[in-house]
């Protein structure tokens, strides 16, 4: 995964937004361990020092694999990190699992937020929202300015492309990360999302990423898997199927299908048009 060159301009960048970021502090950053927060979380320690605190949401629908991430990138830069735990599943609504659900799991996570920076004397709360997540079908954004939630690197109009060439700049090991969602994202909407649809998905998951995949997604209805990995990694999933569909079998799925069209954004939703490769009854 490339990112731009270095260049006057990412400069310019760093310098605005430390700049707007030690107006505003103390900071807090809501904080998942990703390329877009780890940027913020990194100017926020620079920009404020110590008056600067990383925040980590560990609800059900975030996966261990990813809270440890967050802990590694937060030792990394050098940045306080805190964690909070909640349950999504305790409300109703994000369990129904509505065409809005981001905008339901965005708006109970930043309030969270928002709790722990007015507990803890903290004036900003910040986020990794940036100029590339813009779109008409961005619930979860709304959520994050209805809560107050300050938003930089959109602010500022750093993409997603840019984002990658400061964290780079930065010295972040999660520069080149490929990006990730919430574990409820794989069960298509309509369709209830509870504890052991998450533990599976989880398990699931974690038995492609330990195999090395890098962009891996198992959405299931509950009853099926069907594996998506990047449109690199396809032949290789191809030659492991096999293998991988049994131990799927095994997690309490009844049946497992290969994915050859790879990882698309929203495939939870798409309809499926084209043949897939399944095992299972």
């Amino acid at each position: 995964m490339d990112a731009e060159a270095p260049s006057p301009r990412i400069d310019s960048l760093l310098a605005e937004l430390l700049e707007d970021l030690a107006a505003r502090a103390p900071l807090l950053v809501a904080f998942s361990g990703g390329v877009d927060s780890g940027v913020v979380a990194a100017l926020a320690r620079r920009a404020a020092g110590e008056s600067s605190l990383a925040v980590t949401a560990a609800a059900e629908t975030l996966a261990g694999r990813e809270l440890d991430q967050a802990r590694r990138l937060a030792s990394e830069i050098g940045i306080e990190h805190r964690i909070v735990t909640y349950s999504e599943l305790d409300s109703a609504e994000f369990r129904a699992n509505p065409a809005h659900r981001c905008y339901v799991c965005q708006g109970m996570r930043m309030a969270t937020m928002q709790e722990v920076a007015r507990e803890a004397g903290f004036r900003t709360v910040c986020d990794g929202t940036n100029a590339s997540d813009v779109g008409p079908s961005r619930p979860g954004l709304a959520a994050v300015r209805e809560q107050g939630v300050y938003s930089p690197l959109l602010e500022h109009g750093v993409d997603k492309p840019t984002t990658r060439s400061i964290a780079l700049r930065l010295g972040l090991s999660a520069w080149n990360r490929p990006a990730n969602a919430c574990l409820s994202s794989r069960i298509p909407h309509g369709q209830v999302v509870t504890l052991g649809k998450l533990r599976r998905i989880e398990a699931a998951e974690e038995r492609l990423l330990s195999r090395g995949f890098e962009v891996v997604r198992v959405r299931s209805d509950g009853v099926g898997a069907r594996v998506e990995v990047g449109a690199g990694e396809v032949e290789r999933l191809r030659g492991l199927w096999s293998e991988l569909a049994a131990e799927l079998l095994e997690l309490g799925f009844e049946h497992a299908a290969l994915d050859p069209r790879g990882y698309r954004t929203g495939g939870a939703d798409l309809p499926q048009t084209e043949a897939l490769e399944p095992i299972g009854g």
